[in-house]
């Protein structure tokens, strides 16, 4: 076996092994679809127990009105 093909193996066996690290991580950060409707419940009681963070937001978290008061 060449240099060169031993070079190109070492290479792409690091390469495969970057990728299924990458993924794993970026699975393990992310969170499935179903758990996504409790979104807004966890926002309410994350930004209730300090409401300085709240300044000039709207409060009422509604699929229309989450914008910023102006």
């Amino acid at each position: 076996m060449t240099s060169s093909k031993k070079i190109f193996l070492a290479f792409a066996g690091a390469f495969f092994i970057m990728l299924v690290y990458l993924s794993y991580d970026i699975s393990r950060r992310t969170t499935s679809p179903g758990s996504k409707s409790q979104l807004k419940e966890r926002l309410k009681k994350q930004y209730l127990k300090n409401p300085a963070n709240l300044v000039g937001v709207d409060t009422t978290l509604n699929d229309s009105s989450n914008s910023i008061h102006r």
